[in-house]
């Protein structure tokens, strides 16, 4: 049962929980491909995807210095090339080029709309808690969160390519709870994904906040958390902030 009164300090997650509100990124870019009437099915933009997240995961292609946009950019790259190697869409450079920028343009802005809305609520709780962030990401994070002027919020950062431990390990929870200095019982994690933050946040001891929206694969039904929120403004209701 989630208890407020005995939270301490928060620990977030990233990707999916401040930048889009609790839609899984994949779903974000898939609604880029159709706005821009990009010519690939929901099955082969899955493949295309995933095979995407690999090449940037085990290449190094995203740098330090790399904000968001650059991000979604190579991201875009990465599932473009493998259509053209699966010849769903033709080797076009022109072409191709145009839809990465379109694609890192349109999703980057969803990103600012989310992220306008989730800074005000970030400000207020970080005004009477210490905030962590824990989050899967490619070694970039410090410049994404300066891009969007969300650094000051966090007192310390843990980020998977650089501790060398990627969720759903629980033991980059762990990692934020020493890092805050509370007990694990006086943490709440937010996060929107439920295998790699809900569960492993549970696993470390922590409270949990789920941010439950569009995830990768469909619910069954049978999931919990000690508190479940579908906006992530409602925050302002589990932890009342003081004007």
């Amino acid at each position: 049962m989630f208890d407020a009164g005995k939270i301490k300090g928060i620990i977030f997650d990233y990707g999916g929980t401040i930048d889009s509100n609790g839609v899984h990124w994949a779903e974000v870019i898939r609604m880029a491909y159709e706005a821009l009437q990009i010519p690939v099915g929901k099955e082969r933009f899955r493949e295309a995807y995933v095979s995407g997240e690999r090449r940037l995961a085990t290449n190094r292609i995203v740098l330090p210095h790399h904000n968001f946009w650059h991000v979604l950019r190579l991201k875009a790259e990465a599932q473009l090339q493998y259509l053209v190697e699966n010849q769903d869409l033709p080797d076009d450079k022109n072409l191709l080029v145009r839809y990465a920028t379109g694609i890192a343009d349109w999703c980057y802005a969803g990103a600012q709309t989310s992220i306008n809305a989730a800074r005000p609520v970030l400000k207020k709780l970080s005004e009477q808690y210490p905030l962590f962030l824990v989050t899967n990401f490619y070694g970039n994070i410090e410049a994404v969160l300066k891009d969007f002027y969300l650094r000051e919020f966090f007192s310390a950062v843990i980020e998977s390519a650089i501790v060398g431990i990627r969720k759903p390990d629980p033991a980059i929870f762990r990692l934020g709870v020493e890092q805050s200095g509370f007990a694990p019982g006086e943490i709440a994690v937010v996060g929107d994904s439920y295998d790699k933050d809900i569960l492993p946040a549970t696993a470390a001891g922590c409270q949990t906040i789920w941010l439950q929206k569009t995830a990768w694969n469909p619910y069954t039904g049978n999931e919990t958390a000690g508190h479940i929120i579908t906006d992530f403004a409602e925050l302002r209701d589990i932890f009342p902030i003081k004007s």
